[in-house]
């Protein structure tokens, strides 16, 4: 995993300290446009640990381990 150097950690800091995101009207704002593409799911501790377990075992990510789990219950379904 690459990791921010001290220089580059101090400017991204300073970049969204003197300019934060700022709401925009009627749903224009940063985080309501990553609404639209992102869900958010709440799961228990037992789930949380076997998909990070297993995401870093196979090299993906948990969003992937789950991605993969739907499609292949799709699949079995069809």
């Amino acid at each position: 995993m690459a990791y921010m150097t001290d220089e580059e950690a101090t400017r991204l800091d300073e970049k969204w300290t003197k300019t934060p995101p700022k709401p925009g009207p009627n749903g224009t704002g940063y985080f309501t446009r990553c609404k639209k593409t992102a869900h958010t799911v709440t799961i228990d501790n037992v789930t949380a640990n076997y998909l990070l377990t297993k995401a870093a075992a196979d090299n993906k990510s948990p969003a992937e381990i789950i991605g993969e789990m739907v499609r292949e219950r799709i699949a079995v379904s069809i």
